[in-house]
Formats: structure tokens, C-alpha cells, sequence
């Protein structure tokens, strides 16, 4: 898969191709749906799939702290857009200048000028532009006028309710790891790269890998049974914290660190992903480091008791 930084990077090789845009956060079984309608459209017309996606999203650049969490980092989207079969992501950087331009002039600048766009198709409550004005109906009024088709999705429904990345929060955060993988199709779990903490595990004798969340919230929060994947010897599991340490610091951005059973590897570095499968407790603020280590153990305990190791 291609990623195209920027309308400016848009090159002649890339005109002429099937085209969607939106958030696409989780790329869930709503999200698959249109993607694929994409790619069937691009097969039959002999055309490249270019998904385009802001970033960051509108509501996360005028208001970070009361937008909805992430359920993905934008590494995490393209590897899931590029797993599914797109061919093309194009991000374009959402500055205070863009949120000013009209969203007729974004699709005749970006879809037909740029891109050399044949077909578009949008989800049923897409909105983007000044002031969000564009929409399905002026997509298809300039595709009218300028020679490619548009087609919308209907909302996909599962227990008459429909698959959106908000009723996945919400799963999330009521701890239903079994409704959250039935809207994803797949378990949710946070993926990223080892980085070196401040060795307070090792201190308190539970040695953790924390990985950088890349978002300004999260939409879990607490101690959790993990399983990870990428650790070098297949599945392990583990115990995970995901906030913001309130005994130890008090973070202004949350970080994930977990704790693998069993396991005594250098893993700096690599490449890991961590799926959540049962909440252990919420994250809280302990009086002190001995109270924190024995909270810390307990958890522990009780990640064994889930994954029934002794």
C-alpha cells in the first residue's frame, strides 16, 4: 500500500482511481463494508482503491481533550486499510487553513483535479468542509458535472443497532471485549513500538513494555488480561495498565504498560500488539510504592487466575 503525504504530493501516476474518504477509526465491520464495495468498483473498472483521511480529525484539532478516543492511531489504520487490500491512503494535514476551505472546492480541487477521481463511495452521515457542508447529495451533484459516480453504504446493523466506532467506545468502556470484536471483527487490542520507560517495573520487581499510545486519550482506562503478539515466541500473555500512573506521575497523556507472564526476552524495539480480554480493576492513586507493588502483584495474580496459569 501506497501513502500519499499530502494533496501536494499527489503525482499524474496517481489520477485516475476509486476513491472513498472518512475517519475510518477501528476499521470495523461498518467500515469494511464500504472498503470493500470500493475495491470491488476499482477491480471492475481496472482502478486503484485510494482511501482519504484527515488527520488529525477535525474534532481532535478544535477541541483534543473533549474529542472521542482513539480506537486507533493512524500506524494502526494504514496497516489495517493496507491488511484489507487498499491499494492507496491519502492523508491530508487538517490545519486551521484547511478547516476554512469550502467542501465544494475541496472535491473539485482533491477528487477531480488531483485525483482523477471515477467513482466515490461515502458512508450515509458523511460530513466534511467549512462548516461541514459537504455531503453525499453534493458529491453526487458535482459528480454529475464532472464525470464520476457516487454511491452511499447504508449503515450496517448488528442487534438492530447500528456498527459505529462510537457504540465500540462504549463497549470498550462497559469492559464487553466480546461486542467490541462481533462490531471490529476482530479483538481490539493497541499495537506500537517498545520503547525504554523509567524502569519503575524493575524497581517494584514487575519488569513492564510500554508502548507510546500516539493519541491525547484513550478509550480504555485500567488494569487489564492482555494477550500480546510479536513478542518473539508467539502468543503470551500479560498484564496491562493503560492511564496515566497517578501514584508514580501523573501523566498528561496515557501510556500502556505491560507486564508478560512467563517471559524474560529484550524486547526494546519491536513491534508488539496487546488485546484486551478481561478487566482486572480501574486505574487508581495509591498512598505509596509498597501499596502500589502489592496492587501491582494482586493483578498479577488474578491475570494468572484468567488465563488459568499456576
Amino acid at each position: 500500500m501506497e501513502l500519499i503525504r499530502g494533496l501536494h504530493n499527489i503525482r499524474p501516476r496517481h489520477r485516475g482511481c476509486v476513491a472513498t474518504i472518512g475517519a475510518f477509526d477501528g476499521v470495523h465491520r461498518g467500515h469494511q463494508k464500504v472498503l470493500q464495495q470500493l475495491m470491488d468498483k476499482g477491480r471492475e473498472l481496472g482502478l486503484p482503491s485510494t482511501v482519504v483521511i484527515l488527520e488529525p480529525l477535525p474534532r481532535e484539532y478544535f477541541a483534543p481533550l473533549k474529542a472521542p478516543p482513539r480506537l486507533m492511531s493512524f500506524r494502526e489504520k494504514c496497516i489495517a486499510l493496507r491488511d484489507f487490500g487498499i491499494d492507496r491512503v491519502l492523508r491530508i494535514r487538517f490545519t486551521e487553513s484547511f478547516s476554512k476551505v469550502d467542501a465544494e472546492d475541496f472535491i473539485l480541487d482533491a477528487f477531480v483535479a488531483k485525483l482523477g477521481v471515477r467513482y466515490i463511495v461515502v458512508g450515509d452521515d458523511l460530513r466534511f468542509g467549512r462548516d461541514r457542508g459537504g455531503d453525499f447529495n453534493l458529491l453526487r451533484r458535482l459528480g454529475d458535472e464532472n464525470g464520476y459516480e457516487v454511491v452511499d453504504t447504508n449503515t450496517l446493523k448488528e442487534d438492530n443497532d447500528r456498527v459505529s466506532s462510537t457504540r465500540i467506545r462504549q463497549a470498550l468502556q462497559q469492559s464487553d471485549f466480546e461486542l467490541a470484536e462481533q462490531l471490529l471483527g476482530k479483538p481490539y487490542g493497541i499495537s506500537g513500538r517498545v520503547v525504554i520507560g523509567q524502569q519503575l517495573g524493575r524497581t517494584l520487581q514487575v519488569p513492564t513494555a510500554n508502548l507510546k499510545l500516539h493519541r491525547i486519550r484513550t478509550a480504555l482506562s485500567g488494569v487489564y488480561a492482555v494477550e500480546v503478539r510479536g513478542a518473539d515466541t508467539g502468543l503470551v500473555y500479560g498484564v496491562a495498565n493503560v492511564g496515566t500512573r497517578p501514584t508514580v506521575g501523573d501523566l498528561t497523556e496515557a501510556i500502556l504498560e505491560v507486564h508478560l507472564l512467563d517471559f524474560d526476552r529484550d524486547i526494546y524495539g519491536k513491534n508488539i500488539e496487546v488485546i484486551f480480554r478481561k478487566k482486572i480493576r480501574d486505574e487508581k492513586k495509591f498512598s505509596s510504592l509498597d501499596e502500589l507493588k502489592a496492587n501491582i502483584h494482586s493483578d498479577i495474580a488474578q491475570g494468572r487466575m484468567h488465563f488459568k496459569l499456576p
